[in-house]
This record gives C-alpha cells, structure tokens and sequence, in this order.
C-alpha cells in the first residue's frame, strides 16, 4: 500500500474513531434537569478552555403562526435585541407612556391602509406624520445594542439569533466567569422584553425582505418553490412573512405571540463548557425558575393532502438558470427519514456522491449540485435537489439527467461500498459538529427541540446503519415519483418564451 493512501486510511479510521468514542462518551456526559416551570437544561462539562457555549432555544417558529400572524417570529427575533425594562433604556418610566401612545396611534395608521381604495389619504398622512414624531421622541430614551455592547465588553463573542419554521435559538460564548452575567440577561429578556422601536424594525425588516426575496431571483425562486409544494401546511409560508404580513404586525400582536410561547414550557437551555453542573443548575434556578411557565406550542393541525400531480413554477428573471427538484417525504422519528438520508449522501454529498461525479464531472451539464431535506423536520417535509445548469446547458437538460440517476436509484442497489460510506461521513459529521462548545449546544438543542430528545444526536447513526439497500430502492419507489414532485425553475428573461 502507498504511504498516501496508508496515511489517508489512518486518518479515516481516526475520525471514525474518534467520532464513535465521543458520541458514545455523550450519554454518560450530558447532564439533563428540568425546572418546575418546564425550563430543560442541558450541560456538559469541557474544562479545554474558560469558556462556555450558552444558548437558548425556543420550541417556536413560523410554523407556529396563524395567518394574521406571519412574519412574527422572525420580527420578534430582530425585537429581543432591543432590550427589557432596565436594560437598552435611559428611563423606562418615562419612555412607556410614549410606547403606549405610538401603538395606539400605529394600530389606527394600518386599519386607516386596510381601507384601501376607501382609506383617507389626509388622514394616512397625518397618522404618519404622529408616528414620526413619536417614534422619535421615544428614540430619546433607547440605548441601542446594549445588550450585546455588555457581553462584548465581558469577553462574550458569537451573540447571535436564529429564526426557523421550527424554533428560534439565541446564543453566545463567554468566559466562563461571566455565566451569572448571561443568566441574569437572558432571564431579564425573557421576564421583561421591551418591544422598542418596533414599527422603526419593522421597516428594516420589510427592507431585508425586499433585498433578499422580492430583488432577488434565487430567493424568489425558493419561496415560490415552497408556496407551490404547500397547499395547506404553513411549511408552504415565508419565515420572514409576506410584504402585506410584515406591514400589518403590530406590537401588541407581537407581545402577546411572545408571552404566549417565548417562555420556560418552550425553552431548552444548553450550557457546554468549563462548568460545575450543580453550580450551574443553582444559577439557572435562581435567575429563571421564578418566571411564569407560559403555553405549550400546540402541534400544528394542518396536515399536507396527498399530492395528486406534479406541480411546476417558473420565476423569470434576469438571472442565470436555477433549478430545484422537491419530493414530499416524512420526518423523524419515521423510518423512511433515515433511508433519505442515506439517499441524500449518496446522491449528492460531496465530489464523489452520484449527481456531482455524472452532471458536474462528467458530462458536465451542471455547475453544481446539492440535496437537503427543507424547509423544517418538525413535520412532513420535502427532499429537493437544487442545482445550477452550466451554460450553454438547460435546466431541462439537468433536470432529465437527474431524473436518470432516480431511476438508476430505484433499479439497481446502491453498493456496499457506499452504504458504507455514508456512514463513514456521518460520523466524520459528527466529530465536527460536536468539537467546538457552540457547535454541541446547537445541536443538543435542535435535537431536544425537534425530535424530542437530544439523545437523537447518538442514536442516529446506529439507526442510519441499519438501512439497507433494499430499504433505498423501496424508498426511492414511493416517493421519487412524478405525482409527487415539485418543480420550479429560474430562466433567464431572454431565454423565457
């Protein structure tokens, strides 16, 4: 055996494991303790450094919205960043009554618009002129970005937020001396957010979705994509919401979404790091466990009617071709998620999956070529292949070449070889994913948040190894079909016809 490949051998067997001896040593590490107002907490102890990962995650999302409701827990994402009732004010005394009296006078602007056609444009300048004028005068009393400009100055890096269909994390790494800091913060947001400046955001976030779906085709394209593969289920609606969703959210509405869920029954806290677990759940208890528990998220009671046909979208821009393939398939615990995940690794993970070695290397149809799971795994989902044609290449080029390799999929039994493969991957994943204190509390999270237990994180690979090759051709067989298929394409304005 050459010496390169003896080398490359090694560190296979290496990653490998090391990826199976940490996974396995996180059963034994992670500790769990649930507060009486429902609070989940999550540690683990790593003394490599004086650091710790602390993040917070909210078993809430998009999904969670009702239809005048869209768009909201993205906005209260950007509005947890303003602060709370000491913290992003100069005197909060003062500042309330002018809150108070811009939400009366913002709530008469958006019926007066609801109007249309019948609105009083006098009275829509007038209304918006108060607003101004109060929004400004309340601007007096904000200190922006204090929260963030506190753990700066206390060595805090990585203070962040996220907002999915399935849930909204926030999250920050500190010295590990500095954790009572986070807590007594964290805990003040939860108890007291302040929704300030909020009709001043939601004029920033209107603009975020102007920049990043309205102008552009591939975000456009995307979201066209979902709204055609969903007739019912909110999986189908924008996180950022609609332009005419954004524009008629009100703060109250928006404070009461958050006091509803934004709470301890919804909240899974992952602290990774330098810690004493007992020291650490003392402090957790005494900064959150007198806060109210609030309401459980309620499943969604929508349920996606069977597909009975393909369904197709173009969006026409002036943009190079895009595609994107989709497939309604199920979500964890089911099966059949596992086999997709092995089918995703084998078609399209990496430079010598399938589709990348036959579209982009060989016959050089495509420029690239990925496959995920969207657009959340709380639900029914959908396997989409995304790919970009190469010119002077078509999008229905690719898309009959990716057609092939489905049916090749269905026909011949993926080999042992590559079975074995995705599993190597996997694992090499996980030691990744799980090496840094951020890393592991984001998906200690996602995992207790969406499957119902962290432990998710080391039971997936042991269940990945049982499908088999019979299980991806039944799979492929079901679901890989064309009544179950969503296509959408972006073609150049000039090509279009």
């Amino acid at each position: 055996m050459k010496r390169s490949h003896r080398i490359a051998l090694f560190a296979t067997v290496f990653l490998v494991t090391a990826a199976t001896t940490l996974a396995a040593g996180l059963e034994d590490r992670v500790r769990e303790h649930t507060l009486k107002n429902g609070i989940k907490i999550l540690l683990v102890e790593r003394h490599a450094s004086p650091t710790v990962a602390a993040w917070i995650r909210f078993k809430v999302g998009s999904v969670d919205e009702r239809s005048d409701e869209r768009g909201i827990a993205h906005l209260l994402e950007h509005m947890l960043f303003k602060g709370t009732r000491t913290l992003g004010t100069r005197n909060y005394g003062k500042e309330k009554p002018i809150l108070d009296r811009i939400e009366t006078v913002a709530e008469s602007l958006m019926a007066e618009k609801l109007k249309r056609d019948k609105a009083d444009r006098n009275k829509i300048m007038e209304l918006s002129r108060d607003l101004a004028a109060l929004e400004a005068e309340a601007g007096k009393f904000a200190v922006k970005n204090e929260i963030s400009e506190i753990y700066s100055r206390n060595g805090g890096v990585n203070d962040n937020a996220f907002t999915t269909k399935d849930n909204t994390a926030y999250m920050v790494s500190l010295p590990s001396n500095k954790l009572e800091l986070w807590a007594a913060i964290e805990s003040d947001r939860m108890r007291n957010a302040v929704l300030r400046e909020f009709y001043t955001e939601r004029s920033v976030v209107m603009e975020e979705r102007r920049r990043s779906y309205d102008a552009n085709p591939e975000g456009k394209l995307y979201e066209s994509f979902l709204a055609a593969a969903y007739v019912a289920h909110p999986y189908g609606q924008p996180t950022i919401g609609w332009m005419s969703d954004i524009a008629n959210l009100s703060r109250n509405k928006t404070e009461s979404f958050f006091h509803r869920y934004y709470a301890p029954a919804n909240a899974i806290v992952a602290i990774i790091g330098d810690i004493d677990p007992d020291k650490t759940i003392a402090l957790v208890e005494q900064y959150f466990g007198s806060i109210p528990p609030g309401v459980p998220v309620p499943p969604v009671a929508a349920d996606e009617p069977r597909q009975p046909g393909e369904r197709r979208v173009e969006i026409v821009e002036d943009a190079e071709p895009q595609l994107l393939i989709g497939f309604h398939k199920p979500t964890l615990p089911e099966r059949d998620d596992y086999v997709f995940d092995v089918i995703t690794m084998i078609l399209a993970d990496g430079k010598t999956s399938r589709l990348y070695k036959k579209l982009v290397v060989e016959k050089q149809l495509a420029a690239d070529i990925s496959a995920f799971s969207a657009p959340g795994s709380r639900y029914p989902n959908v396997f989409v292949i995304a790919a970009t044609p190469r010119s002077p290449h078509t999008a229905k080029e690719v898309e009959e070449a990716i057609y092939g390799e489905l049916d090749l999929l269905k026909r011949e039994p993926v080999t042992a070889t590559e079975l074995q493969q995705v599993l190597n991957k996997l694992e090499a994943d996980e030691i990744q994913g799980m090496s840094s204190n951020s890393g592991l509390a984001n998906r200690l999270t996602e995992y207790e948040a969406i499957a119902g237990t962290w432990r998710y994180l080391v039971e997936h690979r042991r269940k990945v190894a049982t499908i088999t090759a019979a299980d991806v051709s039944a799979v492929a067989l079901k679901y890989l079909v064309r009544e179950n298929r969503t296509v959408a394409t972006l073609t150049k304005r000039e090509n279009a016809k």
